[in-house]
């Protein structure tokens, strides 16, 4: 089943070839020549097959979208009948929609007046869901259709407890800077909705220690006590007390750092909380429980002392994400000009990180592919999927269907031996939305491999790419999910129009206050390997 796995990670889950009436899209026109700098790594990409890409992924987008409220669903099947749309979204999924349509503009697969026309009834329906009034967050699930509060999930029945994520607000948040700075039009249905908004609700000062400057990010809470771990309380003193996530989000390269981006960006925590979670965590026994003992030292920035940790994985040095996939690793950088502003952080690990990426999938799996990250699973339901050695996390994110992990040991640290690595990888799922945001770092090998993927398996449908393959046994997962379809679009939008999502997520708060933290860092990664 979809759900639990999708609140864990964050992640949120063709028309026939003629679409029905209401929900035709228009064929895409020639872009402007502005719309490719030159020297971009747009350069290295066919702009025509980009720009069927971005049209059938649009496609998708449209066939979600439920024509009365203007929200889309969490997924759709691959032939995009609209009867199997399906009955929950999330503000993830609804964000994903609304910059995706953004794009579709900026593509000029759609005109002004539809983009209008779209981004307001999906306010407007936003307007209507209901919210946590304190803090003016959203809750993880809505019926598209109906707009109701899921307390039974529809696919089975279990009772559904209202939860408000924090990183699937600080996505809907995203987009709602999105929409404030590129439609003005329609600031007086974004604006009530995102400066209601205060992430500083999730804040615990204290995560840390009271010895450290800074502290960390809830993930979520609940308005009423629900099963398992909880921990009541109020961080902002505002209404009363909620039942908070028993974790908070230390690991740094992951979705959830777009927590910090938007809440600093938007003055509700300081901005050296940068600097709180970790890059890895430290090198001693204490943390022996961590993928591998990583290499790196301590450096100061902002009052905050900073563990700048990296992993080593085929020769590669960089910092980890948590499960060594590709939507923790490259989500934010849709929105946040990563490699400019972190020039001694960002700018070195990103490419790297995709250079391992592409290493385990061609050299050491041999799947004859690569792009992995959570998705679809080929035999059904959904599932994470990653590089084991890439992620901060133990059991790892693996990349077949076996789960065939490593474990490297810990250095020094008797509890931990190094086991023997595995004489061969099972049936690895690649994800095409992966290779999608590596289109930036290595423009040349993405291209080959989404080519590559459509000449091996039949993995492209009339809404683009479907979402995962299982690349030896050749099973298909033919459907579409929001968020995926959203990366996608958000990739290529940057890609072939200059940077559309960050130019218009940054103007503001963004780069009077996240920007001079972020050029502060440097990374244990060199500079050139």
């Amino acid at each position: 089943m979809i759900r639990p796995l999708r609140v864990a990670l964050t992640a949120t889950l063709t028309l026939a070839l003629t679409l029905p009436a209401g929900v035709a899209t228009a064929a895409p026109a020639a872009p402007t020549e502005s719309a490719v700098p030159a020297g971009s790594p747009a350069g290295a990409v066919d702009r025509a097959t980009a720009f069927r890409w971005a049209a059938d992924t649009w496609r998708s987008m449209v066939a979600m979208t439920d024509p009365g409220t203007g929200l889309p669903a969490d997924n759709i099947d691959g032939d995009l009948a609209i009867g199997s749309r399906a009955k929950y979204t999330s503000p993830t999924n609804i964000g994903a929609y609304l910059w995706s349509a953004l794009v579709a503009r900026e593509l000029r697969l759609i005109g002004e007046r539809e983009l209008v026309r779209r981004v307001g009834a999906a306010l407007d329906s936003l307007a209507r869901l209901d919210r946590h009034a304190d803090s003016g967050m959203f809750f993880n699930w809505y019926d598209p259709a109906t707009l109701e509060l899921l307390r039974t999930w529809p696919v089975d029945g279990t009772p559904v407890h209202p939860f408000a994520s924090s990183v699937d607000n600080a996505w809907l948040a995203t987009a709602l800077v999105v929409v404030h700075n590129a439609l003005p039009q329609l600031r007086r249905k974004a604006d009530p909705l995102l400066n209601a908004m205060d992430f500083g609700f999730y804040y615990d000062r204290q995560a840390l220690g009271a010895d450290v400057p800074v502290g960390l990010m809830r993930g979520g809470f609940w308005v009423e006590p629900p099963p398992g771990c909880s921990l009541p309380g109020n961080y902002r003193g505002r209404g009363p007390d909620v039942h908070y996530t028993c974790h908070t989000y230390g690991a740094f390269n992951s979705e959830t750092r777009m927590i910090s981006y938007v809440a600093i960006a938007r003055g509700q925590v300081p901005p050296a909380h940068y600097f709180g979670p970790w890059r890895t965590f430290p090198d001693t026994c204490d943390w022996s429980w961590q993928e591998m003992k990583p290499v790196g030292g301590y450096r100061e920035y902002a009052g905050v002392r900073v563990f700048e940790g990296a992993y080593r994985y085929r020769g590669l040095q960089f910092v980890p994400s948590w499960g060594g996939d590709m939507f923790e690793a490259f989500m934010p950088d849709i929105f946040v000009p990563e490699t400019r502003w972190g020039p001694d952080s960002w700018a070195r690990n990103h490419p790297v990180y995709v250079r391992g990426q592409i290493a385990h999938g061609l050299d050491d799996a041999k799947y004859g592919h690569w792009g992995f990250s959570p998705a679809s699973d080929p035999a059904g339901g959904y599932r994470e999927y990653g590089v084991d050695a890439m992620g901060l996390d133990t059991p790892g994110y693996t990349s077949d269907q076996e789960r065939t992990s490593v474990d490297y040991g810990f250095e020094g640290c008797p509890d931990r031996p190094a086991q023997p690595e595995p004489a061969a990888y099972g049936d690895g799922v690649v994800t095409p939305h992966a290779v999608f945001l590596a289109l930036q770092y290595a423009p040349a090998e993405a291209q080959t491999e989404l080519a590559k993927l459509r000449q091996d398996f039949d993995i492209y449908g009339p809404g683009g790419y479907y979402d995962s393959v299982a690349v030896r046994s050749g099973t298909v997962a033919k459907r579409y999910l929001a968020l995926d379809q959203g990366m996608v679009l958000g990739a290529l939008g940057n890609l072939l129009g200059d940077d559309v999502l960050r130019r218009q997520f940054t103007r503001g708060g963004a780069e009077r206050l996240l920007r001079p933290v972020m050029r502060l860092e440097e990374f244990s990664v060199p500079a050139r390997q």
